[in-house]
């Protein structure tokens, strides 16, 4: 299929930007990157069983609880995610700090994986890497959604559109796992039938028996127990068994920044978590209140350059759960820090207002959280979760919200 379906986009209901964006990236990524490098790299994405998860929030948890499904049943798998990307056992070093990298760089990934004697690959898709034709090339055997709510609103100008790219990609794969209880199942499904792609339906709700009591003993929140329904259901129609789930599920060591609870002597918790969207972090900060027995003390921020519809959404979450919500930076690239904290004021209700504290670098807003902790505290560091690097103006400097926690903590 050269190109792909505009059916399934509605393109009659695109901005004529965002048709010129995607015409643009059929060419310059498409054409000019993804298919000559597949070619050159001997088509390799056809030598392997591809899985893709996508979502709003929950693909880095899915894909690797998928890979280490996989691994533990016995399949020779490797993974490529936002946090890391393993080859069997063996950790590689990818540089990528997108989801969904460039054609060049993936087709390398999957060769490499091909000559090692990989069959399985689990491969974590945004929906910026379908759109711009960063998988094309890629036969996805199975796929799956975790959920779709409103982020890069920015670039895809609403929802509907949104979801309609998230159902496109799962459209092209063989078999697609469908979220029934995500208000995004009424859009995609529609457009999966469409292109008559054998889909399964999964459901939020506990799985019973053994299976349920293993997943809720390991993942105590909520969305995490959905993001594992979604991991069984596609487990299965690659042929994993309930025991072989159950045993992984039981032994899966988690994914870094995705609620890290950060080792340290202080009689209070802290949590380093990635969620960066309204969706997360009401999920998180609702995660965590039943293991608070104290305050709840949030620090999170909205990224500069970035969808600034969620701002007001974020803050409001933030002040109406935590107990004390510090707004400070995230990525604040070129824009105005002060600009960006005013705007996630803008969704605070009168009565939330006293739990706020503005603090613009990033350090100090961590180290007065720590500083206020008493025991019993839960303090939750969102927005940043495995990454190493902040962006200001145009410059990625090191950081890490877990070695800054560490640092703070000797200062005090």
């Amino acid at each position: 299929m050269l190109f792909l379906n505009a059916s399934l986009y509605n393109t009659n209901n695109m901005s004529v930007t965002l048709q010129a964006k995607h015409t643009w990236h059929f060419f310059k990524t498409g054409l000019l990157q993804a298919l000559p490098t597949s070619i050159l790299e001997g088509r390799p994405a056809d030598k392997l069983q591809i899985y893709g998860i996508t979502g709003t929030d929950g693909k880095t948890t899915s894909s690797t609880l998928l890979y280490h499904v996989l691994k533990t049943a016995g399949y020779k798998v490797a993974l490529i995610s936002t946090v890391a990307a393993y080859i069997g056992d063996r950790e590689i070093d990818t540089g990528f700090h997108v989801t969904s990298p460039q054609p060049a760089a993936l087709q390398r990934i999957l060769k490499q994986c091909v000559d090692e004697g990989i069959e399985h690959v689990v491969l974590e898709v945004t929906s910026h890497g379908f759109f711009q034709y960063r998988v094309w090339q890629i036969p996805f055997a199975l796929a799956g959604v975790t959920n779709v709510s409103p982020e890069h609103l920015d670039y895809f100008e609403d929802w509907e559109t949104l979801a309609r790219v998230k159902g496109s990609f799962l459209a092209q794969a063989k078999h697609a796992v469908l979220n029934a209880d995500d208000r995004s199942y009424r859009v995609i499904q529609p457009i999966v039938k469409q292109q008559n792609t054998a889909f399964t339906p999964y459901q939020q709700q506990s799985l019973p028996g053994k299976m349920g009591q293993a997943i809720k003993a390991r993942f105590p929140q909520l969305y995490n127990q959905w993001n594992a329904n979604l991991v069984w259901t596609m487990a299965q129609k690659v042929g994993v068994t309930e025991k072989d789930f159950i045993a992984a599920v039981e032994s899966f060591p988690g994914v870094k920044g995705r609620m890290e609870f950060v080792e340290t002597s202080a009689k209070f918790e802290v949590v380093v978590d990635f969620a960066h969207t309204p969706n997360a972090l009401e999920q998180a900060l609702t995660a965590l209140r039943p293991v608070t027995k104290k305050r709840l003390i949030a620090v999170f921020g909205c990224a500069g350059l970035r969808d600034r519809q969620k701002r007001p959404l974020m803050g409001g979450i933030g002040a109406r759960l935590a107990d004390v919500a510090i707004f400070t930076a995230e990525d604040p690239r070129t824009e105005n820090i002060q600009v960006i904290l005013r705007q996630m004021k803008e969704g605070v209700i009168d009565t939330d207002f006293a739990k706020i504290v503005s603090i613009p670098d990033r350090r100090d807003a961590i180290h007065f959280a720590l500083q206020q902790a008493r025991p019993g505290d839960v303090v939750g560091i969102f927005g940043k979760g495995h990454e190493k690097s902040m962006c200001y103006g145009t410059v990625e400097q090191p950081w890490s919200d877990q070695e800054v926690v560490k640092e703070e903590l000797k200062r005090l």
